[in-house]
């Protein structure tokens, strides 16, 4: 859900479809397979196993510097971070918005204005202009990154008012774009004479209406359309589609089935069933809510065995996206602890701007990120969990895999576990001890893990 400037929303507590690319098969195949950007490989016998790959990055937080500099900023930050391991960024919505260059763009006004147009009182956006923007998504391409587009297809902004026969008075639904694309009136909001509402409105925005024809061509449909523009003009490879609590989830699987690329949806909830059906129906990836709720319970409330929880890379680490912190909330405060278990599970974790440029320690970042890349694969076997410890096993492939061991107390804690290597010399690949312990023939062996703290244990 997003914050408009003059109407910032303070959620309560209480509130993949991977990208698919082509790889080859065994010698023995030449079969296709799918995968994620978690890293999971879509088998042919309609089993998934999870592995390691990428990392995403949200590229922006809420209130960037204004003055039309951000894409500038992060073009000059995106070769480092593809050096550090991120396969991915995520920009804010890119086009113009009602309020202009103070808007961070979820009001959206013109789709196809990047800043280009005077209108909305300014020609550049907040973030910059349209040939800063395509000369950021070429950098992060030269760098290997893939650039995900926020997507607010829910409601717009900034219309003039006009005469409206389904609601008897006037409305603000007369868009007149200087683009020159996606003209639109009452009759593409609701209500209209085929729909009154769809599942939900944001504020009093005027809300599209997804049934009718002139905004399904406009929005992916049309060979100049919303997606296909931002993906063959633009250079756009993804999408992250805004409060997908608006509108039916058979709108981001057209849009998915039309353009393709990796997606995932804001579905701000936290039960399970709910994020696993909409992805399912959608085609898409969610962001795993579940998780981000049971980490805010475990590490801050002091209760690991929150971690036990059901929560969405459980139940498809295919479509789950992990985070700690985004755009909109804020509210784990042991951060170093989320990070450590975002990034040493499964689903395809997203790193928030400012934890990564600003808050958190940048080299422990980093390294957890090399971790996640380089050693968490395969499935998770949780081995203990209480309130103070938590013990988790990434099943690895080809013998390789981890042992992550969460602390949450104030004194140094050890415990045995079973790994997954027998006769084997192992070492913390965090470097929070120094123990290079061996395995014992049955795979059990000792580890420590530091008070408020964790370490990531493998063959050394």
């Amino acid at each position: 859900m997003k914050k408009m400037e003059w109407f910032k929303l303070k959620f309560p507590l209480i509130l993949c479809l991977g990208f698919l690319f082509l790889i080859s098969c065994s010698k023995e195949s030449t079969e296709e397979l799918e995968v994620s950007p978690s890293g999971e490989v879509d088998l042919s016998n309609g089993t998934k196993s999870v592995g390691n790959a990428s990392v995403m990055m949200q590229a922006f937080y809420w209130d960037v510097p204004a003055g039309g500099n951000w894409w500038n900023t992060v073009d000059a930050k995106v070769a480092d971070w593809a050096d550090a391991g991120f396969n991915a960024i995520w920009l804010p919505p890119a086009a113009k918005a009602q309020n202009g260059t103070f808007s961070m763009g979820y009001d959206p006004f013109d789709y196809f204005d990047f800043g280009e147009y005077d209108q909305m009182g300014s020609v550049e956006t907040r973030f910059g202009s349209t040939t800063e923007l395509k000369s950021l998504i070429g950098t992060a391409h030269q760098s290997g990154l893939q650039v995900y587009a926020d997507i607010v297809i829910n409601h717009n902004s900034g219309g003039a008012s006009e005469a409206n026969p389904y609601t008897g008075n006037d409305t603000w639904t007369d868009f007149q774009p200087k683009s020159g694309m996606f003209n639109r009136s009452y009759d593409d909001f609701h209500p209209n004479d085929i729909e009154n509402n769809d599942l939900a409105k944001f504020g009093g925005f005027p809300d599209l209406c997804h049934k009718k024809t002139n905004v399904q061509n406009w929005l992916w449909k049309n060979s100049n359309s919303v997606a296909k523009y931002y993906k063959n003009e633009m250079g756009f490879d993804g999408w992250r589609f805004d409060y997908v609590k608006g509108f039916e989830p058979w709108v981001v699987k057209e849009w998915n089935a039309s353009v393709g690329g990796f997606s995932v949806g804001e579905l701000w909830d936290g039960n399970v069933d709910y994020l696993n059906w909409w992805a399912n129906e959608a085609n898409s990836s969610v962001f795993d809510f579940a998780c981000y709720y049971a980490m805010n319970d475990a590490f801050d409330g002091n209760d690991l065995t929150k971690l036990n929880n059901d929560m969405m890379w459980k139940r498809n680490a295919f479509r789950a996206v992990t985070f700690v912190t985004n755009h909109d909330t804020d509210e784990i405060w042991n951060k170093k602890l989320a990070y450590a278990y975002i990034l040493t599970h499964e689903g395809y974790p997203c790193v928030f701007y400012r934890d990564y440029e600003e808050w958190l320690d940048k080299d422990m970042m980093n390294n957890l990120i090399w971790i996640h890349n380089n050693l968490a694969s395969g499935s998770t076997s949780i081995l203990y969990a209480d309130n103070d410890e938590y013990v988790a096993r990434r099943n690895g492939y080809n013998g390789a895999g981890l042992i992550v061991y969460i602390n949450n107390s104030d004194n140094w804690q050890e415990r045995w576990v079973e790994t997954n290597w027998s006769n084997t010399t192992i070492k913390d690949y965090s470097g929070n001890s120094s123990w290079e312990p061996v395995t014992q023939s049955g795979k059990w062996v000792k580890i420590q893990v530091p008070p408020k703290g964790y370490s990531v244990w493998s063959v050394k």
